[in-house]
């Protein structure tokens, strides 16, 4: 109840303040696993994405968001904790894979996973190269990927800037399904597989950022 109470109080200060652009929607499936594979320009990505899908999507997030102190590292205690995001802590060397492995656990349960391929927010504008994680989670999960592009946030929350501004413009894609399934060829390497399949799904991504690709 908590959940739906939230995501119903959001969604309407988003529509009512940003008025996202959305389409695609009905290229995420209804039930099942499903991973949301997104260009990553803003802090507001990981708000955006769930409250435009009509699906409860799972992010990870950094474990600083649930250890913060007094009135503001409660408020962000319960929000994380609220909208079901998993807590990673990076210090830890492993915790790329763990990550994965949380993520696996949702997939699993036939639930939604939203991830950044490029790791973390492209600070140029630029899209950068995807990591193989997507591929290795899809292939793990049997779960098909449904590219994401985001246009405009950036102008919402500037990397750096604190609070987001009252910015329209917000464009949100989500582009066809890719099964990774079809990805698998006859004596191809593990690493091949995963790298070709991330490619495809960053390939997805650019067609509808419309980004620059980075060097």
């Amino acid at each position: 109840m908590t959940y739906r109470f939230l995501r119903l109080v959001l969604s309407l200060l988003v529509y009512v303040l940003l008025r996202p652009q959305v389409t695609g929607l009905h290229n995420i499936p209804r039930r099942g696993p499903v991973i949301l594979a997104s260009n990553h320009l803003s802090f507001i990505d990981s708000i955006i994405i769930p409250l435009v899908v009509p699906r409860h999507v799972t992010f990870i997030a950094k474990a600083e968001y649930w250890t913060g102190h007094g009135l503001k590292g409660r408020l962000s205690r319960w929000f994380f904790t609220t909208m079901g995001h998993i807590p990673v802590d990076r210090e830890d060397p492993r915790a790329g894979q763990r990550s994965l492995d949380d993520a696996l656990v949702v997939l699993k349960r036939g639930g939604a996973f939203g991830i950044y391929p490029e790791g973390t927010r492209s600070r140029d504008g630029k899209l950068h190269q995807g990591h193989t994680g997507v591929a290795w989670l899809a292939l793990a999960g049997s779960a098909p990927v449904v590219p994401v592009a985001l246009r405009g946030t950036d102008k919402v929350q500037p990397v750096g800037k604190r609070l987001p501004r009252p910015t329209r413009g917000i464009q949100v894609h989500f582009g066809a399904p890719i099964d990774p399934s079809r990805q698998l060829t006859t004596g191809a390497r593990p690493a091949q597989v995963r790298r070709e399949l991330t490619d495809h799904v960053m390939s997805s991504i650019h067609k509808m950022s419309g980004q620059e690709l980075a060097a």
